[in-house]
């Protein structure tokens, strides 16, 4: 049953989504067979460590408005595995050109990083590596429409710099964020947003295009905003829909605390690493919760060592909504118009992959967006 008072925000219910097995398939494969013989949660901490896993989190769209979906990618490429040289050739690594229309995506990255390239014309590098100077996230409206292509930055790790044999690491969540319908046709754009470290006592401005990072309690907990406020300090992000979306890190015994908008009566949690405590339920790591949708408090707590979470909360859009493939509008007709303006290339066209950067913007420059 949901645990709340009348202002906390407690456990509505929980639930835990299938782990695909990819990138590489093999450690995949294995950590499905670890799971069944060491448990669930023996299987997350190797996951945690080498990779081989994608978590689609398909939320209900009308329950979880305005997310439409959250997904965890934790996956290595290494220059001594074979598989991934005969994958290569028919399973690109990473995410050729493709179409959005009408919302949000967040990519969020945590290890490793991407390459994109757009019908823009735009080619943006970013992550959670040094080469990455702090631009971890990519904020990206498609508006009106837009073709992007992510491809995996596949560079050695940090400890493996150097070396004949070596692994690539990569991590990040993507989430999809609905628009209003009154935005949905609105002008395309991708930004970076950069790390900005912040006391927690700061009243001075945030700068643009920045996620400010909060350490509290002598470094126990630590909070990137990457949109909403926390504690009177605000991401800067433009967003027309009202959300807000909160990494925190908590170190081990540590507590956590937050004042949900009343407005925002969707509100979840994804355990990345580690178990938490909300009320008196235990939540173990790759479990999604859904909070109780009254009440303005929320109170976390780290079990057993260090946790990791993504926290979601935002104002449902009480509006019709039609979600097809990559398209997202308020309607069926609506989305039988994007992929026909895809096909009548409104969109730009789909380029290759192997493009080099070169062929690619000219191929823009022949095939120009509309938009």
């Amino acid at each position: 049953p949901p645990q709340a008072s009348s202002t906390q925000r407690g456990v509505a219910r929980i639930e835990k989504f299938a782990r695909l097995p990819v990138w590489p398939v093999w450690q995949g494969v294995f950590l499905f067979f670890a799971s069944k013989i060491f448990g669930e949660e023996v299987a997350a901490g190797w996951e945690n460590r080498i990779g081989g896993r994608v978590c689609p989190n398909f939320l209900t769209a009308e329950a979880t408005s305005p997310f439409v979906l959250l997904v965890h990618h934790r996956h290595s490429f290494s220059n001594w595995d074979p598989v991934k040289y005969i994958q290569q050739t028919f399973f690109p690594e990473g995410f050729p050109s493709h179409p959005h229309r009408g919302f949000i995506t967040v990519t969020y990255c945590l290890k490793g990083g991407m390459v994109h390239r757009d019908s823009l014309g735009i080619k943006q590098s970013y992550g959670a590596e040094k080469r990455h100077d702090s631009k971890h996230v990519q904020w990206l409206t498609a508006g009106a429409g837009i073709q992007h292509e992510e491809m995996w930055d596949i560079e050695p790790d940090l400890q493996d710099e150097g070396k004949l044999l070596w692994s690539s690491s990569q991590e990040l969540y993507q989430l999809w964020i609905n628009m209003p319908s009154d935005y949905k046709m609105s002008k395309p754009n991708a930004e970076l947003l950069e790390a900005y470290p912040v006391a927690s006592t700061s009243s001075s401005t945030i700068p643009d295009n920045t996620t400010p990072v909060v350490k509290e309690n002598n470094d126990a907990t630590t909070t990137t905003v990457v949109a909403g406020e926390y504690k009177g300090i605000r991401a800067p992000v433009d967003c027309p829909t009202n959300v807000s979306m909160m990494r925190v890190q908590l170190s081990k015994d540590s507590s956590w605390t937050h004042n949900i908008p009343s407005s925002h009566e969707t509100a979840i949690i994804y355990v990345r690493k580690g178990s938490i405590q909300i009320g008196t339920q235990r939540i173990p790591p790759h479990y999604t919760v859904y909070l109780t949708s009254q009440g303005e408090e929320l109170s976390i707590q780290s079990l057993e060592g260090e946790a990791d979470i993504l926290l979601l909360s935002g104002e449902p859009l009480r509006e019709p909504i039609a979600s097809q493939g990559s398209m997202v509008m308020n309607t069926q007709p609506e989305i039988q118009q994007a992929y026909l303006d895809y096909q009548l290339g409104k969109m730009g066209l789909p380029w290759s992959e192997k493009l080099s950067d070169e062929e690619w913007q000219q191929h823009v420059k022949r095939n120009p967006s509309l938009y």
